[in-house]
């Protein structure tokens, strides 16, 4: 988090007047005490008064994201702008997954309606004015590929193109379901590279994924993308598993290049 450096503002308006000035858009409330010199009630009420005015939004208690003039309506600046900071006021590592990074990387065709967060833990979802932000617990998350993406405000963490594409896999209920994800990975594709594709895969440590995305890839015409997945999935011999793992599989096609049951007529959107 930042510090604060400038003489003492004499209300808490002013100091959130002076961040905003400074390109500064998130507060906490040990800060603000620090930087006023005022009780912990009477931040309270003068954090009440800002909400009630829309200068100020409160997706976590004790974290403030200043609001200006533009987001009035809104009630908030979109995630982007405070999710780095707001994490790091939680005390936990993040990236920015899914939905949400898959649309950062131009596939944008399904727009999520809240912003999807990957931790290391069980966190509730937040609100800040419209913009909802949900969390994805992901054991061994330090490993996932991650990229800098620039904002409004500074960079936040967005995990690689090929990456996304494996954890749309690993939280299907976050993403809709199979027809979805090869809506976007038809425009994800465009972005991702071989080499990285089995590197992502490697790292993400489930044959099953690794598996599902290939046969994805060749139905929206990346094959060319899975070649090396392909070799590596081989190299495995695992044995075959089914498409859609909730829905029977007795009678499914075989796709052997993917040692997959093919359970479910996938469509993609255009």
């Amino acid at each position: 988090m930042h510090t604060i450096q400038h003489s003492a503002p004499d209300s808490l308006a002013k100091l959130v007047d002076d961040l905003q000035a400074g390109g500064r858009y998130t507060l906490t409330r040990d800060e603000a005490i620090a930087a006023l010199g005022i009780t912990d009630v009477a931040l309270t009420k003068a954090v009440q008064r800002l909400v009630a005015k829309n200068r100020l939004a409160v997706p976590r208690r004790g974290f403030f994201v200043i609001v200006p003039i533009e987001y009035r309506q809104a009630g908030a600046p979109p995630p982007d702008w405070y999710i780095g900071d707001l994490m790091a006021f939680s005390n936990r590592p993040y990236y920015v997954g899914l939905l949400s990074a898959a649309s950062l990387h131009g596939a944008a065709h399904q727009q999520p309606q809240e912003f999807q967060v990957v931790t290391d833990g069980q966190l509730r979802p937040m609100a800040a004015g419209r913009g909802r932000i949900r969390f994805f617990k992901k054991r061994g998350m330090e490993s996932t590929p991650l990229v800098d993406v620039k904002t409004e405000t500074g960079l936040m963490r967005v995990s690689t193109p090929e990456a996304t594409a494996l954890d749309l896999l690993r939280y299907l209920d976050a993403t809709g379901h199979l027809g979805n994800v090869a809506t976007v990975l038809a425009e994800l594709a465009e972005r991702m590279d071989p080499m990285w594709t089995v590197e992502a895969a490697k790292l993400d440590g489930s044959l099953a994924n690794a598996q599902r995305l290939g046969h994805l890839l060749d139905l929206v015409g990346a094959g060319e993308l899975g070649g090396g997945l392909a070799d590596w999935v081989a190299e495995r011999r695992p044995r075959y598993l089914a498409l859609r793992p909730d829905r029977p599989s007795d009678a499914a096609l075989k796709d052997r290049r993917w040692r997959l049951l093919v359970n479910e007529q996938i469509e993609v959107d255009t």
